[in-house]
């Protein structure tokens, strides 16, 4: 049974971390002005093993991204041998998933890429091993959504990670949009069902805001969660949580 992560989000937007409601560009929950790597550099002193950063403006398809931002956090003293990353948002070609990983990055996310180029994770997979490939599923009403959340397809979100299974993902990233970033809790029996429906390990996304929250994510048979809005909002103790996920 592998170790239960409790991992904090780094969501970049402009330079800046941020946390939005529901993935909608226009409803910022949360901004700081604090440096980004002074952010990281916080979790990993406060324990943190795995830090879950997401590149905002590539999944927007923004002109601009964060990649120096997040070569910086990834070259950074604190994190080589204390922290891994896995970095998504935005990498939609070869190039750009080869140059996060020569980075030291642990895991590349790729979210739409799954129905849209499946050739390039099972290529990623082939050549650096399935377990640097998780992909991102996002899903409203039981559908995936894609492009940065702004579309959703008709594809049945088990259905979705069953081929992300095939096509070579070594994990998968559950975020259930209909609950994300309201802080008003999960869904357990949502997250059960979708869990049960791979053999791969799943990190589940959306929607805590809780110590007990946590705790039934554990229960439901995820091997992590993602904590973002309710981290930066206080709702969630980072210390209390790790104590309580031991």
């Amino acid at each position: 049974m592998e170790k239960f992560e409790v991992i904090p989000a780094i969501d970049l937007r402009d330079g800046r971390c941020v946390q939005l409601r529901q993935g909608k560009k226009e409803a910022v929950i949360f901004s700081s002005a604090e440096n980004p790597i002074e952010i990281a550099r916080k979790w990993v002193m406060l324990g943190a093993t795995r830090l879950h950063i997401i590149d905002l403006d590539g999944a927007f398809q923004e002109e601009k991204n964060n990649f120096e931002l997040i070569k910086d956090i990834a070259e950074s003293n604190w994190v080589k041998g204390e922290a891994k990353l896995q970095v998504g948002g935005g990498i939609r070609s070869y190039e750009t998933a080869v140059m996060l990983l020569e980075l030291g990055v642990d895991r590349i996310i790729f979210g739409t890429a799954v129905l849209k180029s499946p050739h390039l994770i099972e290529r990623i997979a082939s050549e650096f091993s399935s377990e640097r490939v998780m992909v991102a599923l996002d899903v409203r009403k039981g559908k995936v959504a894609i492009d940065g959340w702004r579309e959703t397809t008709r594809v049945v979100a088990k259905d979705a990670a069953k081929e992300a299974e095939r096509t070579g993902a070594g994990s998968l990233l559950f975020t259930n949009i209909d609950v994300e970033g309201l802080m008003k809790g999960i869904e357990p029996g949502i997250i059960e069902e979708f869990v049960s429906s791979v053999s791969i390990p799943v990190v589940i996304s959306g929607g805590v805001s809780s110590v007990e929250d946590v705790m039934r994510v554990r229960e439901a048979g995820a091997c992590g969660v993602v904590i973002g809005s309710a981290l930066y909002k206080g709702k969630i103790d980072f210390k209390e949580v790790m104590e309580s996920s031991r």
